[in-house]
């Protein structure tokens, strides 16, 4: 499966500058952010993905909905693959202003709130990812999706640091 790191959102931009916590609750793209992913749409194109899994967050549903309109790919919503709930930006949407906003997706499979408390602990991060894992490598076709999540998801998974839209190949069946 590929990883994909959502674009640059608001809070991305003011944290970078900052290093200090925004308080925006779950903040849209920027303009950056939407470039950059319809550039990572390109780059998907031609790697064998079929179907695109998405983080009920803002950042993540619009970049999974620029690159599942580009490369005309059905896109699901999954709270599994959520951020690493630690600042305000963590803090979701009530899923039926998801459905408002994101008409042709599906949202009655998430309870409100979807979202844990700003406290979530790094071994509950890396249980939710270990249950993720487990659970990808029950599917038959794996290796053709494109999972949109976060930074602190997708650390806990592979080890791996992204940077906003960048992408990592990765085989829940290997080891780790």
């Amino acid at each position: 499966m590929i990883l994909v790191r959502h674009g640059q959102s608001l809070f991305n931009v003011h944290y970078a500058r900052t290093r200090r916590d925004p308080g925006i609750p779950d903040p849209p793209l920027t303009e950056e952010g939407r470039r950059q992913a319809r550039c990572l749409a390109e780059e998907l194109r031609g790697e064998g993905v079929r179907r695109l899994i998405a983080s009920p967050y803002t950042r993540a549903l619009e970049t999974a909905s620029i690159i599942a309109e580009l490369l005309e790919l059905p896109l699901t919503v999954e709270v599994s693959v959520r951020e690493h709930a630690a600042f305000v930006c963590d803090i979701g949407t009530p899923a039926r202003e998801l459905a408002q906003r994101w008409p042709a997706l599906r949202f009655d499979h998430i309870e409100d709130p979807w979202w844990p408390p700003l406290d979530e602990t790094e071994a509950a991060l890396r249980a939710r990812a270990q249950a993720f894992r487990r659970a990808m490598c029950e599917i038959a076709d794996w290796r053709e999706v494109a999972v949109v999540s976060h930074w602190g998801f997708i650390r806990a998974l592979t080890g791996v640091e992204l940077a906003n839209c960048q992408s990592h190949r990765f085989d829940p069946t290997g080891p780790g």
